[in-house]
């Protein structure tokens, strides 16, 4: 997959997940920076981005994220 194919699907994926079309994510972009962003939505998109990328994350993985450019670098890494 082309990245920016990837990041199509992650940014409609972010768009379902926190139920805004118009939101806008960028690569040093965090939880912090995203209304609705918790602990209970990250769950959901983590969850949401496995099935948009037929894959799956370990606790590791999900732990060490800092910003959306990490998750980038770990779907990549894993769709090869």
């Amino acid at each position: 997959m082309e990245e920016q194919q990837l990041r199509t699907k992650m940014l409609e994926t972010f768009r379902d997940v926190f139920g805004n079309p118009d939101l806008l994510v960028q690569d040093s972009t965090t939880a912090d920076d995203v209304e609705g962003w918790d602990s209970l939505t990250h769950i959901d998109l983590i969850v949401a981005l496995e099935r948009a990328f037929r894959i799956k994350f370990t606790t590791g993985e999900v732990g060490k994220l800092a910003n959306v450019g990490d998750l980038v670098s770990l779907i990549k890494s894993k769709t090869g």
